[in-house]
Parts: C-alpha cells; sequence; structure tokens
C-alpha cells in the first residue's frame, strides 16, 4: 500500500446526489429514516435467530448471515453519504476510497454467492425433503458461509489489486455520493480502456452468473412443484415471487453498473440507493415478515425483552 503515496491527489471530492438544497433535504430523512430501519430489523433477525431454539436450521441460519451482510454493505456508504449531505463541500481520502470500494466489492460479492446458497437450501428443501437434513447438515451451512466470505474477498481483492497502483495526478471529483471503481478508474492518468474492460468483466461476470443461476434453481423449484401438487405451485409462486423482486432489486443496478459500458447517467447515482438503503430493508420484510416461524419467534424474543425491562 505504499504506492499509494506516489499519487499526486489526496483525497477525492464527490459532488453528491444533486445541487437542489430540497432534494438533498428529501433524501436525508429517506435514508435516515430506511438506514435505522434496516439496521434495527437486520439486527433483529440475528438476535432472533441466535436467541431461539426453534430456528436453529439451516435456512434461518443463511438468513441470519444475509442479515449480517446487509447491515455491513449499507454501512459501508450510507452513513457517509448521510453526514456529507451536512456539508457543501463532500471529501474522502485516498486511502478512505480505496477501503470503501473493497468492502463494498467484498460485501456484495458475498451476498451474491450467499444468495445462491439460499436458494441452494431451498432446492435441497422442496425438491429432496427426506434427504434435507443429510445435505444441509451443519458442516455444510458452515462451508456454504465461508465460501461466500471467501468469494467475495477474493473478488473485491482482484478488483483492487488491478487499481491500486494507478496514478492520480487530477482532477479529483467524482460525481457521486460514494466510491467505486467505474468512475475511480476514469480518473486515472493513464490510459485506462483495457483496465475498465477487465474491471467490468469481472464485475459483470459474478452479477449475471449469480442472476442467472438463482432463476435456473427457481425455474427447477418451480417445475419440480408443479409435478407433485398445483396447490403446491401456487404456494411457492407466491414465496418465490418475493425472492424473485429481491434479487432483481439487487443484481439490476450491479448488472447497469458495469455491464452496461461505465454508465455516466445521474439515474446510476438512484440506483445505488436501491442497493445500499432499500434492499437491506426489503430482505428482512420479505424473508421474515411472511414466514410464520419467524414472526412467531419475534413475538416470543419481543416479549422476553419486554419482561426483562419490566424486571430492570
Amino acid at each position: 500500500m505504499n504506492e499509494l503515496n506516489h499519487s499526486m491527489v489526496s483525497e477525492f471530492v464527490f459532488l453528491g446526489i444533486s445541487n437542489s438544497w430540497a432534494i438533498e433535504l428529501g433524501l436525508l430523512v429517506f435514508a435516515s429514516i430506511f438506514y435505522v430501519a434496516a439496521m434495527l430489523g437486520n439486527f433483529f433477525i440475528v438476535l432472533t435467530v441466535s436467541s431461539d431454539s426453534h430456528l436453529h436450521s439451516p435456512m434461518y441460519f443463511l438468513l441470519a448471515n444475509l442479515s449480517i451482510i446487509d447491515l455491513c454493505l449499507s454501512t459501508v456508504a450510507v452513513p457517509k453519504m448521510i453526514s456529507d449531505l451536512f456539508y457543501e463541500h463532500k471529501t474522502i481520502s485516498f486511502q478512505g476510497c480505496i477501503t470503501e470500494i473493497f468492502f463494498i466489492h467484498f460485501t456484495g460479492g458475498t451476498e451474491m454467492v450467499l444468495l445462491i446458497s439460499m436458494a441452494f437450501d431451498r432446492y435441497i428443501a422442496i425438491c429432496k425433503p427426506l434427504h434435507y437434513l443429510t445435505i444441509m447438515n451443519p458442516k455444510m451451512c458452515v462451508f456454504l458461509q465461508l465460501f461466500s466470505w471467501t468469494i467475495g474477498l477474493i473478488h473485491s481483492l482482484t478488483q483492487l489489486a488491478f487499481v491500486v497502483n494507478l496514478p492520480f495526478c487530477g482532477p479529483n471529483e467524482i460525481d457521486s455520493f460514494y466510491c467505486d471503481l467505474p468512475r475511480f478508474i476514469k480518473l486515472a492518468c493513464m490510459d485506462n480502456y483495457k483496465l475498465e474492460f477487465i474491471v467490468t468483466a469481472n464485475s459483470g461476470f459474478i452479477s449475471i452468473g449469480s442472476m442467472f443461476l438463482l432463476f435456473i434453481s427457481y425455474i427447477y423449484i418451480l417445475v419440480t412443484v408443479q409435478k407433485h401438487s398445483l396447490n403446491g405451485l401456487s404456494k411457492a409462486l407466491s414465496t418465490l415471487s418475493a425472492h424473485i423482486s429481491v434479487v432483481v432489486l439487487f443484481f439490476g443496478p450491479c448488472i447497469f453498473f458495469y455491464v452496461w459500458p461505465f454508465p455516466t447517467m445521474p439515474v446510476d447515482k438512484f440506483l445505488a440507493i436501491i442497493d445500499f438503503i432499500i434492499t437491506p430493508i426489503l430482505n428482512p420484510s420479505i424473508y421474515t415478515l411472511r414466514n410464520k416461524d419467524m414472526k412467531a419467534a419475534m413475538r416470543r424474543l419481543s416479549g422476553q425483552l419486554v419482561s426483562f425491562k419490566k424486571i430492570l
């Protein structure tokens, strides 16, 4: 990381979401409410799954891990964005920008693989119910968790390996509210067409590949359920449609950022808001509030917390 000191640029300036005071004020209120809700919702899910023995199963283990990743992903950029809305001059250090890029790709890549793991869990539960506990044993659950984090880490480190030694001599303005590779690379003082293509291929491949695998698994589950019961098909459609909505909202912006040839349109800022703010609150809503066991466990935990508060 000593090479970072060779750059003439010591900090980057964010141009933010909009120049309109009214829009930024509305965004401040919106982002603050949704961020707090996402934090509380995902934290409550992790607490509920870890404290309730009825939820000590593979599905809820993976769900708790998804909530942890959502907590991390949202925290990477949203608090900085909220604090920057109070200032006209929005800056981030060179090292801070590199760090933000690392954690965005680390948590984002991890979530993509974890969503595939959760689809695999549902496939085993629906298509091979008699072998579910044998296949989805504790070792398999830990393996899926570690595999997700490992792939996310490899993906992020691979991306940084291409850009960490780039020379930056100015300008230093990033037309966004967070650091990410497309605009970061464009500020480098060198011909970066080939590098843009490599980074696009890396992030684009993991995004499209993960989304393709998810849709294939959902289709296979629906086909399998249809063979056994039409009533089961309608129930599976109801469940998977909600999951597909989350997948589209999460992967859609990622594909737009990295497969579309390095967009510079203002719309990509608002698509980023979906990934950082909207998706982390949709995951706990869709994966838990539609689940009877999870709702029952949350009520039990709420009752225990209220009783504990009364004792104090």
